[in-house]
């Protein structure tokens, strides 16, 4: 019985090594290669992820014919960023970081590889960019940034008596943190009290969710890779307290969310394989500008609304 399992696998692992030849010598000998760095296994990145092969192979750049991709994921570890990311330099003709960590990684191994980058909040903060219309270096993207004041604006509109707001975020997450800063000044400017919590890991996330309920009216996110791929940790809470939660990810409010304002991450990821193909049919790196969201939309959940007994027509025609 153990022969014959060795030679399933044996079999298995012959197979599987053919398909991969096949797909590498479908591709023509002058085909692009591309590396795309992912940060963490998550809903929201993998559709960025998704639409930037998909437009890629819209606008006919196919994987296996005239480009090979190469996708790698580092499971949110920070030490297998530096590592991956100088072997994607090092083998490919155009890399794209999905999420600010691995855009910073890629964008510190690569000397003359270009970089192209998508669900990254501030270039600029993270030191991508020099500009965000003249990048100047090796780097250009899309950033995910929904305006501050209009999705402070929104939440008024939901709750016009709001006085007090929690906001979690992960502290070694750059882009978390410069949405908080952020934040902070346009609530201050309408009176309206911040209390603001930083976690290191999934296992501050419960606790600290609960704190921050326990204080505040609603809870108010930032895009937060880590707090994001632990959303149903906060949304069970948020069922369980009465206090809703503001999402910048459209994604969250399927999972419990009240509602969102922010990017289609799908869309984002098209537009970034769009300034991929301007610089692998010879654009410069450096002149070609970092993008914001094409559009941005509300998404409302309608069972929490019910269940928090929320009225959110104030919003709805926004979608």
């Amino acid at each position: 019985m153990k022969n014959n399992f060795k030679k399933i696998l044996t079999l298995t692992a012959a197979l599987l090594t053919l398909a991969g030849c096949s797909q590498a010598s479908d591709a023509s000998k002058d085909a692009k290669h591309i590396g795309i760095l992912q940060y963490v296994e998550f809903e929201t990145l993998d559709v960025a992820r998704e639409g930037f092969v998909d437009e890629l192979a819209k606008e006919g750049y196919k994987d296996g014919k005239n480009i090979v991709i190469d996708y790698q994921n580092s499971q949110g570890d920070q030490a297998n960023l530096q590592s991956i990311s100088e072997k994607l330099v090092k083998d490919n003709d155009l890399v794209l970081g999905i999420a600010t960590p691995a855009a910073q990684a890629l964008t510190t191994a690569s000397s003359d590889v270009p970089v192209t980058f998508t669900a990254v909040t501030d270039p600029l903060s993270a030191k991508l960019v020099k500009s965000m219309k003249k990048p100047g270096g090796n780097a250009t993207g899309t950033t995910d940034m929904a305006p501050t004041e209009e999705r402070v604006a929104l939440l008024k509109k939901v709750m016009p008596n709001l006085k007090k707001v929690g906001i979690m975020y992960t502290t070694n997450e750059r882009n978390s943190e410069v949405q908080v800063k952020e934040a902070k000044k346009v609530f201050k400017k309408e009176g309206i009290e911040v209390v603001a919590k930083g976690i290191s890991s999934t296992n501050d996330v419960q606790d600290t969710t609960r704190s921050l309920m326990n204080q505040t009216e609603v809870l108010y996110m930032p895009t937060d890779n880590l707090i994001d791929s632990s959303i149903t940790l906060v949304t069970d809470l948020s069922k369980e307290m009465k206090i809703p939660v503001y999402a910048a990810n459209a994604d969250l409010v399927e999972k419990g969310a009240l509602f969102s304002y922010g990017p289609d991450f799908e869309e984002l990821g098209r537009q970034t394989a769009r300034q991929a193909i301007k610089i692998l049919e010879g654009k410069k790196v450096s002149q070609v500008p970092v993008e914001s969201p094409e559009n941005l939309t509300v998404k409302v959940n309608d069972e929490m609304a019910k269940l928090l007994n929320i009225d959110m027509s104030a919003v709805k025609d926004k979608k």
